[in-house]
């Protein structure tokens, strides 16, 4: 398996990919393709990685500018996160994260941010202390890695194309 930059030739296969990996999710409102065209529209796709197997995508990342308290500091968010139905549980995602975080690192981010289930991303590292608030969700959802400086507190808020 390959990962990479996501290159113009893969928006068609990466969207339909987030599409099918979406449709099954209880969580999912229908609106990752909408925000990954969005986020690439008005450039705060900061990273976005594939996984290629057999010059098949299979797996996609997406990592954009987040604010807390308003005020854009370094920090990053993960989302939205693909992988084909069938190749689910066998380490694309994590491997993914994994890239996507060393990259943010390189880049002197001082930490990524998630809003997801806890049992699945501590695995990759991010954790909640209760501090960093999303609307009116759990905190336990809203997590947190921390590359530099000190945990944030505070309101999270995403990206525009993210429409929150």
């Amino acid at each position: 398996m390959l990962i990479r930059a996501e290159a113009p030739a893969d928006i068609e296969a990466v969207d339909t990919l987030t599409r099918v990996a979406f449709a099954p999710m209880p969580f999912s409102d229908g609106s990752e393709v909408d925000i990954l065209r969005a986020l690439r529209a008005s450039d705060d796709l900061t990273i976005s990685l594939v996984a290629e197997e057999n010059g098949m995508v299979v797996g996609h990342v997406a990592f954009s500018p987040v604010t807390i308290d308003g005020v854009h500091d370094g920090w990053f968010g993960l989302g939205p996160i693909s992988v084909a139905p069938d190749r689910q549980r066998q380490g694309i995602g994590k491997a993914l994260i994994a890239k996507g975080i060393a990259l943010l690192d390189e880049r002197a981010a001082r930490g990524c941010a998630l809003i997801g289930n806890p049992d699945v991303y501590r695995h990759a590292g991010f954790e909640s202390d209760g501090r960093l608030t999303y609307e009116n969700l759990d905190t336990r959802l809203v997590q947190r890695l921390v590359l530099r400086g000190p945990a944030p507190s505070g309101r999270l808020q995403f990206a525009p194309a993210f429409g929150h």
